[in-house]
């Protein structure tokens, strides 16, 4: 195991780790479950950095990393609906992005093809945007609604991603080993 998926490992890890430190702290700023979600978030940076640079992208790296960053955000916004920072609806429509992109990866996996979309700067932007509207909302500043509302821009972004995301995907056959 290679140090990226360690990273993306201590990634899943930090899951429980986040949820403990934000229902465990009384104020309403979780300022250490806050914390933990940048910790993981520079791990996320960390891992594809390393990765790419020393070129120690594995396959199970690209499924893991996306996973730990889906389950992450998924476990974020859950104890943000819980604790009425976030309405469901647009908590909903994040995980909705997600879950239709599984879906999709999943289907041309099946048909034996994988969709490799190219990186961009869009992707980068709006993952940025989620963690300063996520902060924003942790830490109830500037204000509750100005976090809300900066989510909703992010929500709008992500959508936008997606599609430019799609328009760019290359669909390349996989070889499937034989045991």
């Amino acid at each position: 195991m290679n140090l990226p998926n360690l990273l993306t490992l201590l990634r899943l890890l930090l899951i429980p780790c986040y949820l403990w430190a934000f229902y465990a702290t009384v104020s309403p700023h979780k300022v250490l479950a806050l914390f933990v979600l940048l910790f993981a978030g520079l791990t996320d940076v960390l891992d594809g950095y390393i990765a790419r640079t020393y070129k120690l992208e594995t396959y199970a790296g690209q499924l893991l990393d996306p996973l730990a960053d889906k389950l992450m955000m998924v476990a974020v916004l859950f104890t943000l609906i819980d604790s009425d920072r976030v309405p469901w609806v647009q908590a909903g429509l994040l995980v909705l992005r997600d879950v239709l992109m599984i879906i999709g990866a999943a289907f041309f996996y099946f048909q034996g093809k994988r969709a490799v979309p190219k990186a961009n700067i869009w992707g980068k932007m709006t993952t940025l945007c989620y963690y300063i509207g996520i902060c924003s909302i942790i830490l109830a500043w500037p204000s509750d609604m100005a976090g809300e509302l900066f989510l909703w821009f992010t929500v709008a972004l992500s959508y936008i991603t997606t599609v430019l995301y799609v328009r760019s995907m290359e669909i390349i056959t996989i070889r499937r080993r034989v045991y």
